[in-house]
């Protein structure tokens, strides 16, 4: 039976992209699970019944466009997604948090989430510490809060304005967007409404050229990322055993 992993797709324009791919190349199933549905984007206060985290060999929350510590948030399916990572840690599945999926393991496993004095919108180089897990080069980030690594985690990726990645036991948190390729991109440049983009003095024109520059070596570095994962994370043994 093929190992599976399930993405938790927190808001309907942060999908799976490239890893979804990089994963099948793995020999996974792959299967998702909306958490807001598009409808309620403007509205995400609601109340979501997660899948049970034990029929999965890896639980991948994605990105969404909120603070994970927004407090209408966690009163509903945040603290009920963040509780989902603990048991599926308690039960030995592994975790890969992308963006607002790592900010909500830096939470749930006690480290903290805030707004960042510097956002990071385009493609950044990441200075990493396990190639293995993170390979160095550009990476593309769309995010405004960073975190503080949670007690027992070791930060092993980073930029000069934020952390980029930490592992704490069977987990792997990313702050950059891995999955991003030109469709994906071409979905986000088209909602950003507030001019985000335009706001860090950046045009949706650079972001697209330098996006179809990398596209061949960016989608040769997912795949040894998540190459890396499952070798290092998914099947090192359990704690316990």
């Amino acid at each position: 039976m093929a190992p599976k992993v399930l993405f938790l797709v927190n808001e309907h324009l942060a999908t799976e992209g490239l890893l979804g791919e990089a994963f099948v190349d793995q020999g996974f199933d792959v299967e998702l699970f909306e958490v807001v549905p598009a409808e309620r984007i403007d509205d995400p206060a609601v109340d979501v019944a997660f899948p049970d985290p034990a029929g999965y060999d890896v639980i991948a929350p994605l990105g969404a466009r909120w603070p994970v510590y927004d407090e209408a948030l966690r009163r509903t399916w945040v603290s009920t997604e963040a509780q989902l990572v603990r048991d599926a840690a308690d039960a030995g599945v592994a975790l890969l948090g992308v963006c607002f999926g790592g900010q909500l393991l830096a939470q749930a496993f006690g480290g903290s989430v805030a707004r960042s004095s510097e956002p990071e919108i385009g493609w950044y180089e990441v200075t990493s510490d396990r190639p293995d897990l993170i390979p160095g080069g550009p990476w593309f980030q769309w995010h405004f809060d960073r975190w503080t690594v949670p007690p027992g985690a070791t930060e092993i990726a980073r930029t000069p304005c934020a952390s980029q990645a930490f592992v704490l036991g069977r987990a792997l948190a990313l702050q950059f967007h891995p999955e991003v390729d030109t469709e994906l991109l071409e979905r986000w440049l088209a909602d950003d409404r507030d001019g985000e983009v335009a706001g860090i003095g950046r045009t949706h024109d650079e972001l697209r050229s330098r996006t179809t520059e990398l596209a061949q070596s960016a989608s040769a570095r997912v795949r040894d990322l998540v190459a890396g994962f499952v070798t290092h994370v998914v099947r090192q043994p359990c704690p316990s055993s």
